[in-house]
């Protein structure tokens, strides 16, 4: 069964579905070793860890899809779905994403509206003429068909033309053909309800790490109000970029590591020293 195919499985189930966000093939194999079937090959974090800045449309589509082969091959059975951005250009961009994802094994890819490139300026969304972002989307689901790969549509229109936009943009990608949908920045419970309700029966896709201008249900808040998908791209992100100052500090006081450390035979467990022999056996020359 392809990964698409197992993603399409899983979200038949009535079971909420949460997606750590990865960024390398650490946070992949941490996710995967922790239990979950699913994760989000997030843009915000891979923003942090390759530039060590900010998420605001710096990374290029070389930098993403060479993030998601890392995933992928540190943790190939793991459903990923990539972050596709904007597609990297027009609706011909878009379906080159689309399909180079599809090519390498993602199991979805999310498509936006927001207008690239961005205007010089930190804040704000603003989001392509909505016949234009529909053309996105269909471009999108056309290229899906070549491996299956499902299409997240995400719009980002909420908070610069309102949520009648935003919802009927919602309406206008189920009828292309979307597979998931994602209304950006809700403001409220009664945004939620909306969004839910224009997706028609497809699934709902949130982002739910605390700290952002926007509504963020908890897990059982998410599932009640109709999301199917939450993810949360701070989860592994925050915390590790504590322990790494963490361990810094306790460089700079003069000790060896941070209280917080995993223990060393713990971190080459983790990082599968032992694995490495067992998997080599078989190759080592007899004496």
């Amino acid at each position: 069964m392809t990964a698409p195919d197992r993603l399409r499985a899983l979200l038949k189930k009535p079971d909420f579905v949460v997606m750590p966000a990865v960024w390398d093939g650490l946070t992949a194999k941490l996710c995967a070793g922790a239990g979950f079937d699913t994760a989000f090959l997030s843009g915000s974090c891979i923003a942090a860890s390759r530039l060590g800045g900010p998420d605001l449309d710096l990374v290029s589509f070389g930098e993403m899809f060479d993030s998601f082969n890392m995933v992928h091959g540190a943790a190939p059975d793991l459903l990923v779905l990539a972050d596709g951005d904007h597609g990297y250009g027009n609706a011909m961009n878009v379906q080159r994403t689309v399909r180079a994802y599809g090519r390498a094994g993602a199991a979805a890819v999310l498509i936006e509206d927001k207008i690239t490139p961005r205007a010089l300026t930190s804040a704000g969304k603003p989001c392509l003429p909505r016949q234009e972002a529909r053309m996105k989307i269909r471009a999108a689901v056309e290229a899906a068909k070549d491996s299956g790969i499902l299409v997240l549509a995400r719009t980002d229109c909420r908070p610069t033309q309102g949520i009648d936009e935003a919802v009927a943009r919602i309406e206008m990608y189920v009828e292309e053909g979307a597979d998931i949908l994602f209304l950006d920045s809700p403001a409220d419970e009664g945004e939620i309800k909306r969004a839910v309700a224009a997706a028609k029966g497809k699934p709902s896709f949130a982002v739910l790490s605390p700290g952002a201008p926007r509504s963020t249900p908890s897990q059982t808040e998410a599932a009640a109000l109709g999301f199917k998908i939450g993810t949360y791209p701070t989860v592994m992100l925050s915390p590790a970029t504590a322990g790494m100052k963490a361990g810094l500090a306790a460089l700079k006081a003069g000790g060896a590591a941070a209280t917080s450390a995993l223990p060393p035979p713990e971190l080459r467990a983790t990082l599968g020293y032992d694995d490495y022999d067992v998997q080599a056996k078989p190759f080592v020359l007899k004496a």
